[in-house]
Parts: C-alpha cells; sequence; structure tokens
C-alpha cells in the first residue's frame, strides 16, 4: 500500500501547487488591470483639466474672475467701414420714417458701443443700465438705451419689468444690435418702429408652468418713441405678447410668437420726400396705428452643440392700419390730408454655422403699402400733386433689399463680419453696399435671449 499512498500523497501536492499557481496568476492579472484602469483614470483627469484651463474657444486668456465687480460691467464697441453706390438719406416709399434709421456712415466710423452695468439690487429686484454712444451730427452723443428692473420671486411665474427698456414685440426687437445677424436692421423693423422700439414703461408677464414653453405679456408705455408722437401721455403706447416654444428632440429647438402694438400717435413726425438734397418738408401724423407681428425661429445643431455646426431659421412678418389727419408744411405753405394707410413688410434669413467659428448667412426683406391720401386743404403756392408726392405716404415700387453675410468670431467676445446688401428701395436705383464690421466685447455680460 506504501506506493498507492505514496503516489496518491505525489498527486494532491502536484494539484494543490498548480491551484496556489493559478490564483498568483488571477491575482496578478487583476492587479494589472487596475492598474491600467487608475493610469487611464488619471490621465483623463489630467486632460479635463488641461481642457478647463484653456481659453473659451481659443484666443482669450481673461481667468473667470477678471470681471467679477458688483455691478457686472461690460462695454460693446461696434465699429465698421461702409462702402455705397449712393448714400442719400433713408426714404421708403409709402412709409413715415422715424426714429434712427439713417445710413451707417460711409467710411470708417465707431457706429455704436453700448456701455451695461448689471445687479440684482437685493432679493426682490434685479436691474440693468445699459447707455449707448453714437456717431451723431454734433459728434458723439450719449443716450440711455435701456434703464430698467425687474422683479424677483414673484408667485405663480408672474414678472414686472419697469423702467426703460426695449419691448417684447417681435423676436428681433429686443435684442440688442450686437446679437444680430446681420450689421442692420431688416427693412420691417425700420419701417415700423423706427429701427428698434423701446421707451419708459412697464411690462408685465406670466410663463406656463408647463413643458411647452409659453409666455404671455403686455406692456404700457409713455408713448414718447416713434411710432409714438412727440406730445405723448401714458398709455398711448400698448402692447401684447404671446410666444410659444421647445424642442424636437435634442438637434432642434423652435420658437412662435405673435405680438400687437396699439399706438395713438399726435403731431407724430417724419421726413417727406426730398429733391436734390434739399430739406424735406414737415409732415405730422395725428391718428391711430394698430400693427400686428408674426414671428417664427427654428435652430438646429447636432445633439444641441452649437459649437460644432448650427442653423438658424428666422422670419417675421408685419401688418399695420393706420388713420388720421396729417399736417403738411415747407417754406411757409401748409396743406391738411386725410390719411387711411395699409401697410405690410416682411423678412426671412438664414444663418449657417458650418465651423465653431465661421457662419454664413442669407436675408430677404420686402415691403408694400396700399395708402389712400387725400388733400383736403391747402395754401396757394402748393399744388394737391407736390402734396401728395412730397408727403412721403404716396404708394411706391415695393421696396425690397437682398443681403449675404460672412463671419469670423475667433470667441465668444469678438466678431468680424463682412456683409453686402442689394438695396432696391430707392425706385429704380440699385444701391450696391458693402459692410465691414467689427463687434468686441469687453467683460462678460449675461446670455442673450433665445
Amino acid at each position: 500500500m506504501k506506493p498507492v499512498l505514496f503516489a496518491a500523497a505525489c498527486l494532491g501536492g502536484v494539484m494543490s501547487l498548480s491551484t496556489a499557481l493559478a490564483a498568483e496568476s488571477d491575482t496578478a492579472a487583476l492587479k494589472a488591470e487596475m492598474e491600467a484602469m487608475k493610469a487611464d483614470y488619471e490621465a483623463r483627469l489630467r486632460a479635463l483639466e488641461a481642457e478647463r484651463a484653456l481659453p473659451a474657444m481659443g484666443g482669450n486668456t481673461r481667468s473667470p474672475g477678471s470681471n467679477a465687480f458688483n455691478p457686472a460691467i461690460s462695454a460693446i464697441v461696434m465699429g465698421s467701414y461702409a462702402s455705397y453706390d449712393d448714400a442719400p438719406e433713408r426714404e421708403l416709399a409709402g412709409f413715415q420714417l422715424g426714429g434712427e434709421t439713417d445710413y451707417a456712415p460711409e467710411g470708417l466710423s465707431l457706429n455704436e458701443s453700448e456701455l451695461i452695468l448689471s445687479a440684482n439690487v437685493d432679493q426682490r429686484f434685479s436691474g440693468q443700465l445699459t447707455l449707448g454712444l453714437h456717431d451723431g451730427e454734433e459728434g458723439t452723443e450719449l443716450d440711455i438705451e435701456e434703464a430698467f428692473f425687474d422683479t424677483l420671486g414673484l408667485p405663480g411665474g408672474t414678472g414686472l419689468r419697469f423702467g426703460r427698456f426695449y419691448s417684447g414685440i417681435g423676436y428681433l426687437n429686443q435684442h440688442h444690435p450686437h446679437a444680430w445677424n446681420f450689421h442692420d436692421a431688416p427693412l420691417p423693423y425700420i419701417a415700423f418702429l423706427g429701427g428698434q422700439f423701446g421707451d419708459d414703461g412697464i411690462r408685465a408677464s406670466w410663463v406656463a408652468p408647463t413643458d411647452l414653453y409659453l409666455e404671455l405679456g403686455t406692456e404700457f408705455y409713455q408713448g414718447g418713441s416713434f411710432p409714438g408722437g412727440t406730445d405723448p401721455d401714458f398709455g398711448d403706447v400698448a402692447t401684447a405678447f404671446a410666444r410659444i416654444g421647445g424642442d424636437v428632440g435634442r438637434s432642434h429647438a423652435w420658437r412662435a410668437g405673435l405680438s400687437a402694438l396699439w399706438a395713438s400717435p399726435a403731431g407724430r413726425e417724419g421726413g417727406g420726400h426730398a429733391h436734390g438734397g434739399a430739406v424735406g418738408p414737415d409732415v405730422e401724423f395725428t391718428g391711430d396705428s394698430d400693427l400686428l407681428i408674426a414671428d417664427l425661429v427654428w435652430k438646429w445643431a447636432p445633439d444641441g452643440d452649437y459649437r460644432r455646426r448650427s442653423f438658424t431659421l428666422q422670419g417675421e412678418y408685419f401688418h399695420r392700419d393706420e388713420q388720421g389727419a396729417v399736417e403738411f408744411a415747407e417754406g411757409g405753405e401748409s396743406a391738411d390730408l386725410a390719411y387711411d394707410g395699409t401697410q405690410r413688410g416682411w423678412y426671412v434669413e438664414g444663418v449657417y454655422g458650418f465651423n465653431p467659428r465661421w457662419r454664413a448667412g442669407l436675408r430677404y426683406e420686402r415691403l408694400s403699402t396700399a395708402n389712400d391720401l387725400t388733400v383736403l386743404g391747402l395754401t396757394a403756392g402748393l399744388t394737391p400733386d407736390e402734396v401728395l408726392e412730397e408727403s412721403g405716404l404716396q404708394d411706391g415700387d415695393d421696396p425690397q433689399r437682398w443681403g449675404a453675410m460672412v463671419d469670423y468670431s475667433p470667441s465668444e467676445f469678438s466678431r468680424i463680419r463682412l456683409q453686402y446688401n442689394r438695396d432696391e428701395t430707392l425706385g429704380d436705383r440699385v444701391n450696391n453696399v458693402w459692410v465691414l464690421q467689427y463687434v468686441m466685447s469687453l467683460g462678460a455680460h449675461g446670455a442673450h435671449a433665445f
């Protein structure tokens, strides 16, 4: 039996040794795998820390705390070089123009700059002050573009804004010019809102507690800004707006809106039609002006990442009815007219971001009028035909304009834009317009609205 026992003992020893060796091998493999995972984790962590240390979108070297002031302070500088085949005074047949509707100065100019201060006042209010510096006929002009306060923490999604601010009507109106996709405002904004409508007033709004974005609002203004009159009373201009929007999947977002503006201007001034660079007549409108705006914006970005590629399609439609009296005065002569006008305008633009820093866009704009003017009385030195023509309210060829632009943004703080406009608003003349614009931001400021 001894050989048998010896053989069994040897076999058991061999099996135990084999099991021990296998266990040791598994442990070593597990340790190696854990070491590899640890090394990979540390490498990913170092890469993430390095990525965070890089400046946003390249080029900017500001540290996050470099603008840690209270209030937050930022400045937007917008300059340009503009070239025109013809640079006359702005005129749009059938429309009484007001507000800031002039062409940008020809050649080099520091068109407009903004100084913005914003902060929470306390637990109940936040505020913003925007000072605008413009190149005017008498040099640099300073004005208060916006100075408003918002309530904080009101129940049920309600909110109040009071002070001076841009109206919430339409889509583009509440965006500052430095956030526009093109250098200039679309023709309907020039014709109906004097470029952009803002005034002293108060706004009440409500955001529904739903997954689908829904906002309703109304505003009451002093009425001293176009399309208001020169002798305003509080409430002469009132607005109402409704906005709805949401997401479609991970890559699409949209917003649609319907707005109305009711104005009762008294003595609203607007330039009439002048000849040969002469000073035009004084034309004043007193009556009712009802404006309706419909807007739609659709945005696309793969998985919502706008830094890779993006496309924005944006359009607005304007319809206005005006009724009232027009007073015409020129060189000591005068006339009275009855005015009943219907005017329409629209624009559509598409902008494609084909690179994190480059975008290109196209825009088309068009206006039309159906105005009824009747001369009720005039002094001896005028003729009815002369009064109708020089009032600026007589129907003409429907003004239209084509535009194309390409811009480059090294970071979120700077943008260089080249824009071309084929301007067909001057009757039978075509005005080719080239603009090279720069937009520079000194200091960070709040995000823009959708």
